[in-house]
């Protein structure tokens, strides 16, 4: 910054000044000014006031220049001030803003300001600066700013017949920079004639008791004036609401709460509040309860098959179901009783009574030293004084002696395990009991109970969470013996050592899903997914609501100590269900609240609540299998390796119907199609069971890769199984595969495929199909009109569905002109025979050559023939014409001439191969032999 009065060229000043005052060329001594300076100034002025004044002195006066103050320099800040020499002899100078200054913007500045004499000469040579002085500046306010309050409007409310200290307080703000004009230092209420009166910090408060009757709200306006008794441009009004008497209690609520299946979470108190009638309140505390026990087994879960869900989870395979459903091949179950629930929710109740054997086929013969037992269970206390064993499950020698290898029962309360082990096994004294005492053990709930062992050590999980003992008592382990041994479910088999063998130690409480898994444990993963509930209790945006509320399925804790920060939790407090189709019916709320009053443990008594959650029944849907029912395959397809696919051109689709809300026709009712999964389908063999010296129907393991599949067959048929997409099932139901070595001897095969989803909640139909062998090879023109789209392939307006008149033809049956036929060929009967035996004969021959080059290639590719026939006996007709009716009566008796010719060369052909036939029994429920699938 240059130095104000002075120049940078040499002997400017000189040439300014006569000549007689350059000739003196001695400075001697530095000009001198005060150490600090303090200042002050007006803002939106110029001049500042300094204490002391700008004075600056020489020793060197009264010499010219030497003796003389030239200029003033100011340093730092970038300061918006200069500094003026107002006298060059007496050396007075003046400070002052270069423009204007705010106090708002800044109230002080500080910098640095020197004095500069006018040096030796003219010239303005050898000039010297003096030492650096600080300079203090304070800008002065101006009452320019008027008062404005923080709120637009203001809002109160009060009850009538009391008398408050403070309603409301209502505060205003000034942007004036001084305390002395930005404090708000009064305010006023402008409105006349108002029973409100208001003190200097804005508390609003009522001078006489309000009347609800009376009058229901007040409005008045208030001003305020800051301490420069400005007044505020604008008043602010105040509205005040008088409620009658106050009843402690939440208000905005409603008893009964609707929830749609599939409409995600759903806000149970959106306006819902805690009226506290305006107590000094500390802390407040709300509890609310799902109550669910009396759904399922404990809350709404999955319903799939234990099997199912175990696919779904992610478990390790090769578990046995000891309480499977009661079937042919499942019959130890048949005798227990069974509570379904809903929704096929298989429960079985057990009262002190009833236990199973269970069969040796299905006991795992060796549990090695890991293995994993789960169940669900509901239990309560134990009936008497002196409590009996209660057995879940339990494996005892079946006669002789009275042995338990191992078995989980209840005792007191205590869930223990027992497993002994035999001295081939261990022959040192080893931990034979484990003892868990829980409360879930007998409060009268459901639980899921998973141990997991890896001998020595027992680990037990409830609902998920992990268990140690608290005791463990050692045994010795069993003599080896030749006796069997009963694995019962329900009570222990006592065989021996008593007169009578009976069961003991029945169980009372009910059982679900018991399973137990040999050479493998349970992860924690899978268990929190087996015991996974679908419905429960949710809080939006629970982060920005503080961390004083805790959550769990069923309990919602919300605690605070402001009343505002509680009312808006509750406010989000939700129920959600996240199954496709939930199990029905109500679920009941409870809440708790406590409140703390500053002081006082309680201070006032908020009433609980009960309300109700009604979950509306989902719209079941209809599973609807399609496909062409009938195939007609020439007897070299069936030979080949890879058999015909019966399911080629299978479809699955699901429909739901919805009589309301739904956009797709004014008003009325609509089909819509959905997509849900399926947890199996089942193809059972109708007539004769398979013979599996020369035929089979199964699925080849790679068909499964990739999906949540799995498969198991018999001669009666086959299952797929597993909860997976209705796509996935139509991908491997395609891929299942017929096979017949010996097709010369079949006339047809029937199958039956029925679908299911929740464990046989909703079944499909019943879709039939038939496998008619061809075996001569003249070429049949044929149009197949079954590979048709699905009626419910999109959204379908009125009507819901359209049935169409099939009209069945039955290749084995007997057309209405088939007694004028056999007259005429009873005629002709010794011809027809001979030349049947003898076609028959060469047909046979041919069959046999290529059985045996079948046999010599199995990796052979599918026929390459141009015989490609495909006959759909049943063909849709409607609104045809006389004419078209009359043809159509005459080929149906053509084809039933054929169908009796062909039915009197089968058995011919089986008097000649003298095949064996085994008579089977048709089944309601498939006996699955997994040994027996192919891969």
């Amino acid at each position: 910054m240059p130095v104000v009065g002075l120049t940078s060229q040499n002997g400017s000043i000189c040439r300014k000044l006569p000549r007689t005052y350059c000739k003196y060329g001695v400075n001697k001594h530095k000009p001198w000014i005060e150490t600090s300076y303090h200042g002050v100034i007006t803002e939106n002025m110029d001049t500042v006031l300094l204490d002391p004044p700008l004075v600056a002195l020489d020793k060197d006066a009264p010499v010219p220049y030497a003796g003389e103050i030239c200029a003033f320099m100011i340093h730092g800040q970038e300061a918006p001030f200069e500094a003026v020499v107002l006298n060059k002899t007496s050396g007075e100078g003046v400070l002052r803003a270069k423009g204007l200054v705010d106090c708002e913007t800044q109230k002080e500045y500080t910098f640095i300001i020197q004095a500069y004499d006018c040096g030796a000469g003219a010239n303005g040579v050898s000039w010297k600066k003096s030492h650096k002085a600080v300079v203090h500046i304070q800008v002065d306010d101006v009452n320019e700013f008027s008062p404005v309050f923080r709120e637009a409007v203001y809002h109160a409310a009060v009850t009538e017949g009391k008398i408050y200290d403070s309603i409301l307080q209502v505060e205003a703000w000034d942007q004036d920079c001084s305390p002395q004009y930005s404090q708000i230092c009064n305010y006023d209420i402008v409105t006349s004639d108002t029973p409100f009166a208001i003190d200097r910090n804005g508390n609003i408060r009522n001078t006489e008791r309000l009347s609800y009757d009376k009058q229901l709200r007040y409005k008045i306006m208030v001003t305020a004036f800051d301490c420069g008794q400005k007044r505020a441009t604008e008043s602010v009004a105040v509205h005040i609401d008088v409620k009658p008497v106050c009843k402690p209690g939440w208000q905005g609520w409603n008893k009964r709460m609707d929830y749609e299946p599939g409409t995600g979470s759903k806000q149970l108190f959106p306006k819902m509040h805690l009226e506290t009638c305006d107590g000094p309140l500390s802390a407040v505390r709300a509890m609310v309860e799902l109550q669910t026990s009396h759904i399922g087994k404990g809350c709404d879960r999955e319903t799939y098959s234990e099997k199912s869900l175990q696919k779904l989870c992610g478990a390790a395979s090769g578990s046995t179901d000891l309480l499977p459903a009661p079937s042919a091949s499942t019959n130890w179950t048949a005798s227990l009783l069974t509570d379904s629930g809903r929704d096929s929710d298989l429960i079985f109740r057990f009262d002190g009574r009833q236990a199973s054997n269970v069969p040796e086929r299905v006991v795992p013969q060796n549990l090695t030293d890991q293995f994993t037992i789960a169940t669900w269970m509901k239990h309560g206390p134990s009936p008497g004084l002196r409590a009996e064993k209660e057995t879940l499950l339990c494996n005892s020698d079946k006669t002789e002696m009275n042995r338990h290898h191992y078995s989980l029962y209840v005792h007191n309360c205590r869930l223990v395990f027992l497993l002994r082990r035999d001295f081939t096994q261990v022959d040192t004294f080893r931990p034979a009991e484990f003892h868990w005492k829980l409360e879930q053990i007998c409060d009268k709930e459901w639980h899921y109970y998973v141990i997991n062992v890896e001998f020595p050590a027992v680990i037990l999980f409830v609902d998920g969470v992990t268990y140690e003992p608290y005791l463990v008592t050692d045994d010795w382990p069993i003599h080896p013996s030749s006796i069997d041994t009963q694995l019962t479910v329900g009570a222990c088999w006592q065989g021996g050592e008593v007169s009578n063998p009976r069961f003991t130690q029945y169980f009372r409480g009910s059982l679900s899903g018991l399973t137990i898994r040999p050479g493998k444990i349970e992860t924690q993963k899978v268990i929190s997914c087996l015991q996974a509930c679908k419905e429960g209790l949710d809080i939006n945006s629970l982060e920005s609501l503080g961390k004083d509320i805790k959550v769990s399925h069923w309990v919602l804790v919300m605690e605070g100590e402001d009343l505002e920060s509680v009312n808006t939790a509750m406010a989000k407090v939700s129920y959600i269900n996240s199954r496709q189709f939930p199990t029905a019916g109500l679920r009941q709320l409870h809440i708790t609240t406590t409140v703390q009053c500053f002081g006082e443990d309680i201070c006032i008594s908020i009433p609980d609540i009960k309300a109700v959650v009604i979950v509306l029944p989902p719209s079941e849907p209809r599973i609807t299998i399609a496909g062409s029912d009938r195939l007609v395959k020439p007897s070299a397809d069936l030979r080949g390796a890879m058999g015909v696919a019966p399911f080629k051109e299978l479809r699955i689709t699901s429909t739901v119907t919805k009589s309301d809300g739904v956009p797709f026709s004014a008003g009325g009712p609509g089909v819509l199609e959905v997509m849900h999964n399926l947890d199996y389908c089942d193809v059972l063999v109708i007539g004769e069971e398979l013979n599996p010296e020369h035929e089979s129907l199964e699925i080849h393991h790679s068909s499964l890769i990739g999906k949540h599949l799995d498969a198991t067959n018999s001669t009666s048929g086959i299952s797929i199984y597993g909860v997976d997409s209705m796509a996935h099932y139509e991908e491997a139901l395609r891929q299942v595969r017929y096979r017949n070595w010996r097709p010369a001897t079949l006339t047809n095969r029937r199958f039956r495929l029925t679908c299911s989803e929740l464990n046989g909640r909703y079944t499909s139909n019943e879709f039939n199909l038939e496998i008619s062998v061809l075996h001569n090879s003249a070429p049949v023109e044929h149009v197949n009109h079954m590979a048709v789209q699905s009626q419910y392939m999109r959204p379908v307006h009125h009507p819901l569905m359209v049935t169409l008149p099939f009209k069945h033809f039955s290749p084995t049956g007997t057309p209405p002109a088939a007694t004028v036929v056999i007259v005429i060929c009873i005629a002709a009967l010794v011809v027809i025979v001979v030349l049947g035996i003898y076609r028959l004969h060469s047909t046979h021959q041919d069959g046999s050559k290529r059985e045996e080059d079948g046999a010599k290639d199995p990796k052979m590719d599918w026929d390459d023939s141009t015989l490609t026939i495909t006959v759909n006996p049943m063909e849709v007709v409607r609104d045809e014409e006389e004419e078209d009716d009359e043809e159509e009566e005459e080929d149906d008796e053509q084809a039933g001439d054929m169908s009796a010719e062909s039915g009197d060369s089968d058995e011919t052909e089986e008097e000649e191969d003298e095949r064996e036939v085994k008579e089977g029994k048709q089944k309601s429920k498939l006996e699955w032999d997994s040994s027996s699938i192919t891969y």
